[in-house]
């Protein structure tokens, strides 16, 4: 019932149409959808900046990710959109958890899916019972590889979602915020890079060890185009992977950052950094002060000079990554950008192009020289 309350009739006339999603599946469908399930739902991320205050009309459904990974953003949409509370939830394809059934019973058109759920999706049935339930599957990557995918699914976005000249729009803003900080360095003379290492989503569960971390892409590459030299460049191939403590004292980085959300609903230890929308950055700084206690952070030159820094984890599955691009430039090169304030530019894209107000919280940094 929630779902007929949300989903509306989509503005002007439906077309035949052939799209290519980013796992290079061809796909026949009416654009732009009537009915669509969201598989991800920080996917609402992008469908916010195309549709604004009809982000969620066609909406009929959505993973139950933002809730969960995402509390401080899915509160401020929940605060736009009430009705959206009632929309049927659904979990992760590869996880076994989502429920098809339920799916077909809301008659979509379209559902969207991360990449990384294709394999799965293949190889259990559930892309052919889907097809054979009248489902359209359209695979889409902000995470695994964003420099080829990006683009291409912002634009099936706009497709989808029929706002292909906002995307249009979108897609001109990012290049043109990054640009602010590539250009620079680009026209830089004798540039001296950092060594950086990023720690990906400590203290969430486990033992908290070190050191997961980002390769050559995602937040890895984020801190090749702020100006920085990722310390996993060829030692790590993949989007993710394990550095020893060992190879982390060896490389002796001059700046630590940590990625960190609120992961309040799913940790067992409750040690992570709650950084994001509103966040208490005065309890985030001191989390990221007890993550630097860890074996063998205190031995590292970053932590000895207080040049640590916490990131919203969610910028790495959201093509907001311009915003954690400019700051990291700022933290890298302070003099060269002393006039750039990603704030401020996070602030601008809320008001260009999304239905939620802006609040400060997403990054915070330990003092530098007092540790």
């Amino acid at each position: 019932m929630a779902a007929c309350v949300l989903a509306q009739a989509v503005a002007g006339p439906a077309f035949a149409a052939t799209i290519t999603d980013v796992a290079g599946r061809t796909i026949e469908l009416e654009l732009p959808a009537k009915r669509v399930i969201i598989g991800e739902a920080r996917q609402i991320h992008v469908i916010a900046a195309l549709k604004g205050a009809h982000a969620f009309d066609t909406v009929v459904g959505w993973r139950d990710d933002l809730i969960k990974k995402d509390p401080d953003s899915y509160a401020a949409y929940i605060e736009r959109f009430p009705d959206i509370a009632r929309l049927p939830r659904f979990g992760y394809v590869p996880q076994g958890d989502f429920s098809l059934e339920s799916a077909v019973a809301l008659a979509p058109d379209v559902l969207t899916l991360n990449l990384e759920a294709a394999k799965t999706a293949k190889e259990d049935g559930f892309e052919e019972k889907a097809a054979a339930a009248g489902i359209k599957i359209v695979y889409l990557d902000f995470r695994l590889d964003p420099d080829k995918n990006t683009e291409k699914s912002i634009d099936l976005l706009g497709q989808i979602f029929g706002a292909t000249e906002r995307a249009e729009a979108f897609k001109a803003y990012r290049r043109a915020e990054i640009a602010r900080v590539t250009d620079r360095l680009a026209a830089a003379k004798n540039l001296d890079r950092p060594k950086v290492f990023i720690e990906r989503a400590p203290g969430i569960t486990g033992d908290n060890h070190c050191c997961r971390t980002f390769g050559p892409v995602n937040f890895g590459k984020m801190v090749d185009l702020a100006g920085g030299q990722n310390i996993a460049d060829g030692i790590i191939k993949t989007t993710f992977g394990d550095l020893s403590a060992e190879q982390l004292i060896v490389s002796d980085p001059d700046h630590v950052i940590v990625t960190g959300s609120n992961w309040a609903a799913e940790s067992d230890l409750n040690q992570f950094v709650s950084v994001g929308r509103g966040a208490d950055l005065t309890l985030a700084k001191a989390k990221l002060v007890d993550l630097m206690k860890r074996t063998p952070f205190p031995e590292v030159k970053a932590v000895k000079t207080g040049a640590v820094h916490a990131v919203w984890h969610q910028f790495y599955g959201a093509p907001y990554e311009f915003v954690p691009i400019q700051q990291f430039a700022k933290w890298f090169h302070p003099d060269l950008f002393a006039d750039l304030d990603p704030e401020q530019t996070f602030r601008e894209f809320h008001e260009k192009f999304l239905p939620v107000s802006y609040k400060t919280g997403y990054f915070v940094s330990l003092d530098r020289g007092v540790n």
